[in-house]
């Protein structure tokens, strides 16, 4: 994952002052909409947390989200006019530990009906092999190693679907029920990829997988194998040759065949292993976002494609 551009906190809170500024005028207008019936407004971090918004808030809320298609969400740099937007949200929903620069807008926004993902689940370290964090760096305001990629594991990912379902509730209590019956359908839904990753996954020639960014710390303990990621490397850079030995003799002992890149990131790393590893390449996504590349329209479908790809790569029977 490409290394994370830090912005002072100074410059984010002047950004959130030219912010506010900018749209003091339309503030109260927008305010009134909203009391007078309109949807309810959500702002999310990156697409994850928009997935969950839009499936349980169905038609009673109105999403956006501060990633873009096709933007890395870990470099997001939020424009003045979004940090200031954030005080207009009726609701946001984000993922601490991910994006720096929208931790400190949240902040600063002081919304009362802010969500903080992780604070919904467990939150396990999974950095402890590949020394320091699953990126190489360390997550600001977290724990070392302590990894945020909670929606990669269905079962995690539905335990903060009910707690958003139970936020959207107390935030907007006249259609409480349609909240809670969306969330229902959509914890279904997970438990039903659940059990696809758990029945595709079992008898596998391979329990090694290898990937250029280790997102996959959550998926890889609950279905029981081994995520060998290609750790504290920049996929636009080069592998150092002691480290294509390590995933050569990983891969042979342990019967891998291939490394996996991601869609928002060059396949450069992920190649330049293969080829000096004899090993095969494939996409395996984090699902940090939605664009024309994705093999899928949504995180389900995406998951499942997910699956296939490990299904291939691990010799599934």
């Amino acid at each position: 994952m490409n290394v994370r551009r830090h912005i002072p906190t100074a410059a984010v809170a002047g950004a959130v002052v030219l912010g506010l500024t900018a749209l003091s005028a339309c503030s109260a207008s927008d305010a009134a909409d909203r009391k007078n019936g309109d949807k309810l407004n959500v702002v999310t971090s990156f697409y994850p947390m928009q997935f969950l918004a839009e499936e349980i808030g169905g038609d009673h809320v109105s999403v956006e989200s501060l990633t873009k298609p096709g933007v890395e969400p870990h470099d997001l740099e939020l424009t003045p006019r979004q940090i200031g937007g954030l005080g207009d949200a009726d609701y946001i929903l984000y993922l601490k530990g991910i994006q720096p620069a929208v931790d400190d807008a949240v902040t600063q926004a002081g919304v009362e009906n802010t969500v903080d993902a992780a604070t919904l689940t467990t939150l396990e370290d999974h950095g402890s092999e590949v020394g320091g964090d699953e990126h190489g760096h360390e997550h600001e305001g977290e724990e070392a190693g302590a990894d945020p990629h909670i929606w990669l594991d269905p079962v995690k990912y539905a335990e903060v679907a009910k707690g958003v379902g139970k936020s959207l509730e107390k935030a907007d209590p006249d259609h409480a029920a349609d909240y809670a019956k969306n969330t229902d359908a959509l914890v279904n839904r997970l438990d039903a990829l659940n059990t696809a990753f758990e029945t595709g996954l079992k008898d596998t020639a391979t329990k090694t997988f290898i990937t250029t960014h280790s997102a996959f710390g959550y998926l890889a303990e609950r279905y029981g194998l081994t995520q060998e990621g290609i750790a504290g490397i920049d996929p636009e850079a080069e592998p150092s040759p002691a480290r294509i030995n390590e995933i050569h003799t990983v891969a042979k002992k342990n019967k891998a065949t291939t490394v996996f890149f991601e869609t928002l990131a060059s396949d450069k790393t992920a190649k330049t292993v293969a080829e000096d590893t004899g090993l095969k390449t494939d996409v395996l996504d984090p699902l940090e976002g939605i664009t024309k590349q994705s093999k899928g329209a949504d995180y389900i479908e995406v998951m499942e494609s997910n699956l296939a790809a490990l299904q291939k790569a691990l010799g599934a029977k």
